[in-house]
């Protein structure tokens, strides 16, 4: 399935959804809609139950976070309006993302600011090229942060470089932004699209539920006791070893071969 708006593109074959920003030319500069063909990239992932989700923005950067150029033609209520508008389905798409259970990998390249660096935050596994450079932004323009970036910069970086990212606006090369957990990993510019590529295609032919799971208990981990939180994993175990892929995978390690999670429903 191939689908999309001039803004975002959605490609989804066997189970990996290829989601694309498509304003190269603008540094994909988030407007009303790229947020909005976000949202329905998002909703098309959740409606056709895919496996693994790919996410990449064309061009030499990432994303450079809102389009100001297009905000900049607003003032008072009018803007306010617009900009609601904008963060309500940029938020519901990461909203829609999260409650999936097929993971999100993300290949950043190039700058990546503002609501660029929320969109990298929130995917579950991060790849950014050896010529990345992240900053916050926000403040620079006296604005405060969207995309989820004052939820997800604490908890990846800690409390106080948050703190410094947002407010100074200092600029973060690959390496520094890979040590502090901003990123997962980083891979040479020139191989970045096969290695995420590669990434997102391994998580595609892995036990989809069970991803699902496993996002889910490590988010509530962040701010659950521990006692509750030992329950609700007890739980989430049982049900996955009594699920299809559950038994699929113990049968291929006790039979000593690959497990092949493909055959087994998403929703199993």
């Amino acid at each position: 399935m191939s689908a999309g708006t001039t803004r975002v593109g959605i490609e989804i074959d066997d189970g990996l959804a290829r989601v694309t920003l498509r304003r190269g030319e603008a540094g994909n500069a988030i407007d009303l809609d790229m947020a909005r063909g976000l949202l329905d990239a998002a909703r098309a992932c959740a409606r056709e139950a895919v496996r693994a989700v790919l996410l990449t923005g064309e061009g030499k950067s990432f994303c450079v976070g809102g389009d100001l150029r297009d905000f900049s033609r607003l003032s008072g209520e009018a803007l306010e309006k617009h900009l609601t508008a904008v963060t309500d389905a940029l938020h519901d798409a990461l909203r829609t993302f999260a409650a999936g259970d097929a993971p999100v990998v993300a290949a950043v390249q190039g700058a990546v600011a503002g609501a660029g660096i929320g969109l990298a935050a929130a995917a579950d596994v991060t790849l950014a090229a050896d010529n990345v450079s992240f900053t916050a932004a926000y403040t620079g323009i006296g604005y405060s942060p969207d995309a989820g970036v004052s939820w997800f910069l604490p908890r990846l970086v800690g409390h106080k470089r948050a703190l410094d990212l947002l407010l100074t606006n200092r600029r973060i090369p690959a390496a520094e932004a890979a040590d502090m957990g901003l990123v997962s990993r980083v891979v040479a510019h020139d191989r970045l699209a096969a290695e995420a590529a590669r990434t997102a295609e391994a998580l595609r032919g892995g036990p989809t539920a069970a991803f699902g799971a496993t996002r889910r208990l490590v988010a509530a981990g962040l701010t659950a006791d521990l006692g509750p939180h030992l329950d609700r994993e007890a739980r989430a175990l049982a049900a996955a070893a009594a699920s299809d892929a559950g038994r699929e995978g113990v049968a291929a390690f006790l039979g000593k071969r690959a497990p092949d999670f493909t055959r087994v429903p998403p929703s199993s």
